[in-house]
């Protein structure tokens, strides 16, 4: 079996694919790639089906080496790549001989960058996933040095671009659409409109679990807490600290904070580049209003 070894394994550097979905019931939350967009685009990159495991790095990203001549290809936040010390494409396919090291660099911008192999990183799956979950511990442990991990057997030729685009980060601000409910009237009627206002900001807490946010405690209507419910990927939960936290893809599965509204799942996208300090602004989602009469 062909594999790599981890040279450097970066600050957190993970093993992704789409994730398990269709678990909650067994609080097990979906995982997978934060930004799978770019996910998708790697493993299209080396000819791999979407579903293929690649790796995510944060913020400063990792090296490894590999035992056989490979196609590689990383994309997400944009960072210098090397082989053997020496530049190489980043949004495009790039074939290497065995023994190189594969280096991923430190981020530009965002936060993530994804690095897809030929035929994917092979660990075994749990529940039909190979994503690690931060929260439940499934999955493989983050890249460690000299972990080995195996590769599967490329599939398909790789895409012939010299580079595909990828969105840019979110520089000056991150907007997220947020849907109201189900728990907008445990707050008071200005929280929504202090929302809107983006007075918040990516807190440096942030991790897979949840994006964090600084700035002024929304104010509540409704005292105590709720008996645990569901909770759903987007969903904005405010903690007693009155600061929202945006569940990301390792979020829990249950909880009993309310929940003042939901961000859509392609708006995350975007939440799992913005790097902490960046200004967050909530566009409210209101429903229209009905025609007179009706």
């Amino acid at each position: 079996m062909t594999a790599l070894t981890v040279v450097r394994p970066g600050a957190l550097t993970t093993v992704q694919d789409l994730g398990r979905p269709g678990h909650a019931h067994l609080g097990v939350p979906r995982s997978g790639a934060l930004d799978a967009p770019a996910h998708r685009l790697a493993d299209r990159l080396v000819g791999n089906p979407e579903t293929y495991a690649t790796l995510e790095t944060t913020v400063d990203g990792c090296a490894v080496r590999v035992d056989t001549a490979v196609t590689f290809a990383v994309t997400g936040a944009p960072c210098a790549v090397r082989a053997d010390g020496r530049p190489v494409a980043w949004g495009a396919p790039v074939r290497v001989p065995a023994g190189t090291v594969v280096d991923v660099g430190r981020a530009r911008a965002g936060l993530r960058s994804y690095l897809a192999f030929a035929g994917g990183v092979a660990v075994p799956p749990v529940l039909g996933s190979r994503s690690r979950d931060l929260l439940s511990g499934l999955g493989p442990q983050p890249l460690t040095d000299g972990a080995v991990l195996p590769l599967g057997t490329p599939c398909g030729p790789p895409a012939t671009v010299d580079a595909a685009p990828c969105p840019a980060p979110p520089s000056d601000a991150l907007v997220l659409p947020l849907v109201p409910g189900p728990r907008a009237d445990w707050f008071a009627p200005t929280a929504l409109d202090a929302l809107a206002r983006g007075a918040y900001r990516v807190s440096p807490a942030s991790n897979r679990i949840g994006l964090r946010t600084d700035g002024p405690a929304l104010e509540r209507s409704v005292p105590g807490e709720l008996p645990s419910e569901g909770m759903v990927l987007g969903a904005v939960q405010v903690p007693p600290d009155g600061r929202p936290v945006v569940f990301l893809a390792d979020h829990p599965t249950t909880g009993g904070y309310p929940v003042i509204g939901v961000v859509p799942e392609p708006a995350l996208t975007a939440a799992a580049q913005a790097v902490p300090g960046t200004r967050v602004r909530f566009a409210v989602v209101r429903a229209p209003s009905s025609p007179s009469g009706v």
